[in-house]
């Protein structure tokens, strides 16, 4: 079964029962990856890790 498949599958699902709609596949995707670059930042500054990039960059100045 792919993913649109089981969306449609689930979005009749919740119709049917009156609950909430799940969200299309691929809606959160930015989300996740934003989350996940700060948690590897954060993780950075708690190892005591130097600034590197573009944060770096902006530091020197």
């Amino acid at each position: 079964m792919s993913i649109t498949q089981q969306y449609l599958l689930d979005t009749h699902r919740a119709q049917r029962l009156g609950e909430p709609l799940p969200p299309a596949p691929g809606a959160n995707d930015w989300q996740i990856v934003r989350e996940l670059r700060d948690h590897r930042r954060f993780g950075a500054v708690l190892a005591q890790r130097p600034a590197r990039g573009r944060i770096r960059r902006a530091l020197d100045r």
